[in-house]
């Protein structure tokens, strides 16, 4: 069924946003958790740390993919038929883990993840931005930013009500995407219009806007991209039990929302590549606490620091770029963004998790704390070689998400709309 706008409804906006939030919550939810699920039962099952790695390489190829492919598929046959066909391949790669060991099959698998979550969640972040007005899509991305937050975190607690080695919490991970099928089948709501179409993504064309975020985003990847695979491996390693290691994923999500405001804040306020030094620098130095304790206490107040300083620098990386981008630039510099952090996503898992192997657990934030260190060096030296933004140009600062492209639409008309989107 081809596009059409979406017509005018004299139903409030946050009745018309359930369903889609609804779907967000479940997808969120289901795609976090098996995130943590499918490291810990491959650990489990006596895979290599660099086959776990390779697993979450597939997953961010897969994401790559969907980045290139999912807007065609939207053009051709509209939001809903892509919504249902990826939501469908996520609950089939989830279950078709039960079908084979540990082990090669399942680096295609995570692959077929990758793309299928990435899918879902470009429909529904551009069916979010086509259904409001400008006055009211910062209010919309700040419900979907608590949405995601609260799934995530709520998500990772069911590991420890099932464990991770059952069929029980893959079934469950596979209910979750399928139920997602419901509320957005069942809408009161059109296939929305189609946004702006964009052009192959050119890398040189965001590097000549902003080198820092440029680096910024593929140091992002490099580093939290491999923690949301590794992450898991090294809590186990270090003897967290099943309910340790869900709070411990679970405070570097929470942090990482609750230092976004503050940051935000001063990055508003003053140059902000000052910002993404103390970000940066505090990340790494959380790293290098990770990577010479050992006691359960610790390890959560490090992972928490972490988490708080290295989840904003995704949303500061952006905001810098935008302010230093041309009318006319938003598209290629959103599709770029995402391309950097997919690429450094793609290869971190996989290198982080050799250094693993090779050196031990704790070689892990030793190799993220030294990427945050070479991040630090290029700032100063960018601080040196080209003057700060004036504040008068200056875009306000707001937390991104990073399911998708999308959602950089979402978040510029929210800013264009006045003020609506307060770090």
């Amino acid at each position: 069924m081809p596009d059409s706008p979406a017509p005018n409804s004299p139903r409030p906006l946050l009745v018309r946003l359930v369903p889609l939030l609804l779907a967000a919550a479940l997808l969120l939810g289901a795609n976090g958790l098996a995130m943590t699920v499918i490291a810990v039962r491959a650990r489990d099952g006596g895979l290599s740390d660099t086959m776990i790695g390779l697993f979450g390489s597939a997953y961010y190829a897969g994401f790559i993919a969907s980045v290139l492919l999912a807007p065609g598929l939207v053009r051709r046959v509209g939001h809903i038929r892509v919504f249902t066909a990826f939501a469908s391949l996520g609950a089939i790669a989830v279950l078709a883990l039960l079908l084979s060991d540990p082990g090669p099959v399942w680096t295609g698998l995570r692959f077929l993840s990758g793309a299928a979550f990435c899918g879902t969640a470009m429909v529904l972040e551009s069916w979010l931005n086509a259904l409001a007005s400008n006055a009211e899509r910062g209010r919309i991305l700040s419900i979907y930013r608590i949405v995601d937050l609260a799934a995530v975190t709520g998500g990772q607690f069911l590991l420890p009500a099932f464990g991770a080695n059952g069929t029980e919490i893959l079934v469950i991970i596979a209910l979750l995407f399928c139920s997602a099928l419901i509320p957005v089948s069942l809408a009161r709501e059109d296939n929305p219009p189609m946004a702006e179409k964009s052009g192959p993504v050119n890398f040189l064309a965001l590097w000549t806007i902003s080198p820092v975020a440029a680096a910024g985003c593929l140091t992002i990847g490099l580093t939290n991209g491999a923690f949301r695979t590794v992450g898991p491996v090294y809590a186990q390693a270090v003897g967290l039990g099943t309910e340790s290691l869900a709070f411990f994923i679970s405070l570097w999500v929470i942090a990482g929302a609750l230092f976004q405001y503050p940051l935000g804040w001063a990055s508003d306020r003053i140059d902000r590549r000052y910002v993404l030094l103390l970000a940066t620098a505090g990340a790494g130095l959380s790293c290098a606490l990770l990577a010479g304790v050992v006691s359960p206490i610790a390890i959560f107040i490090g992972g928490f620091l972490f988490g708080g300083f290295a989840l904003p620098l995704y949303s500061l990386s952006a905001a810098h770029a935008n302010d230093h981008a041309r009318p006319g630039q938003f598209v290629e510099l959103a599709a770029g963004l995402t391309m950097f952090f997919a690429i450094g996503a793609m290869a971190g898992p996989l290198v982080a998790s050799l250094v693993m192997e090779r050196f031990g657990p704790s070689a892990f934030f030793v190799y993220t704390a030294s990427l945050h260190l070479a991040f630090v060096g290029f700032v100063i030296l960018r601080l040196a070689s080209r003057d700060a933004v004036p504040a008068e140009r200056r875009k306000r600062f707001v937390w991104l998400l990073r399911n998708s492209p999308a959602i950089f639409r979402l978040a510029r008309t929210g800013r264009k709309a006045g003020r609506s989107a307060k770090p």
